[in-house]
């Protein structure tokens, strides 16, 4: 099999972790790049994973660079600017794992990546790419004429062939309303190849009441597959080009869940990496399952990577995941 490149864009910001004035852990994250560091870790030799974002000249963006380096991550196509710092988030947890997120992100490096002197750059070697992922909040976090120019730049790329995955990521307060996110998400859809959502966000941001719904909104708006996370349920899979079956694939459940935060970009992560190794839907769905099922058993949205060594090493081996038919769990009907 032939080395696939991918070049992931998005953000990465300073996270804090932990109760105000009180106890506190700092490491990173972002929800693309959360996604690169498990596709490197679950994508074995033949992916080739760059992270594309703009990053500070600070202490701390050296320290992220730095890290993303030891995960295996290429970072030649992250621009450095010194005039602006990543950005800071905090996260909370409640006694069940879920969290709640603060911000600090309006002036960080990566709102500025096209404006970056660089960046014609950075579009050039995007060609050399096979795969392309983001997500709504690499589209949501940069000013509204960039946003437009990276649209235009996608959509050349994928007729140029570039296989585009999409993750909707749905977060209201990054847009200025609604309608905007709408408009927005409507021109990715049509270049989009596969669609990674989640069940809540479409419910949010569209109003759809089941995954029956949400399909066939995604199906007029051209996406090609699509993927909806739908947490303890699982997912739901079909491919839109025509009449086709939904794939429903369970997942087991997972204790204890000391922390949602990354569960979905886990879930890309797997999802994607099983494709790109040349794995069915179905079990690429299940590495997926997985490998978001150890992250959430874990605080923060980057856990050690000894914490995922033993699944994604099961990943690759066939007797593990396999294409046992008697573990298809297809709806055919297609509803919740």
């Amino acid at each position: 099999m032939q080395m696939r490149k991918i070049a992931l864009i998005g953000e990465c910001m300073i996270e804090l972790n932990g109760i105000p004035f009180g106890a506190m852990t700092q490491s990173y994250g972002g929800d693309v790049l959360n996604s690169a560091v498990y596709l490197a870790r679950a994508g074995g030799d033949m992916l080739d994973i760059h992270f594309v974002t703009a990053m500070g000249t600070d202490p701390l963006s050296e320290g992220m660079i730095s890290r993303w380096q030891q995960e295996g991550i290429n970072t030649s196509l992250v621009l450095r600017d010194s005039a602006h710092q990543p950005g800071l988030y905090l996260i909370q947890l409640d006694e069940k794992g879920e969290r709640t997120f603060l911000y600090w992100r309006n002036n960080s490096a990566a709102r500025y990546l096209l404006q970056h002197p660089d960046y014609p750059i950075v579009r050039q070697q995007l060609q050399n790419m096979d795969v392309l992922c983001l997500s709504g909040i690499s589209l949501a976090i940069l000013p509204e004429n960039d946003r437009q120019l990276l649209l235009i730049d996608l959509k050349q790329l994928s007729s140029e062939g570039k296989v585009i995955f999409f993750d909707s990521n749905y977060r209201p307060a990054l847009w200025e309303h609604e309608t905007q996110a709408r408009e927005c998400y409507q021109q990715m859809y049509a270049i989009t190849d596969i669609a990674l959502v989640t069940d809540d966000d479409e419910a949010s941001l569209w109003g759809d009441t089941s995954t029956e719904e949400s399909f066939h909104r995604l199906q007029r708006m051209r996406v090609k597959q699509a993927i909806i996370k739908a947490g303890k349920r699982g997912c739901f899979y079909r491919d839109l080009s025509g009449c086709n079956a939904t794939q429903h694939i369970k997942t087991q459940p997972v204790t204890p869940v000391v922390d949602t935060t990354s569960a979905g970009d886990a879930f890309n992560a797997g999802f994607i990496a099983g494709l790109l190794n040349g794995k069915s839907v179905h079990d690429s769905a299940l590495m997926g399952h997985q490998l978001a099922g150890v992250v959430i058993q874990h605080k923060g949205a980057i856990i050690p990577q000894a914490a995922t060594q033993e699944v994604t090493a099961r990943f690759f081996n066939s007797n593990e995941i396999g294409e046992n038919e008697n573990a298809r769990d297809d709806d055919t009907s297609a509803s919740d």
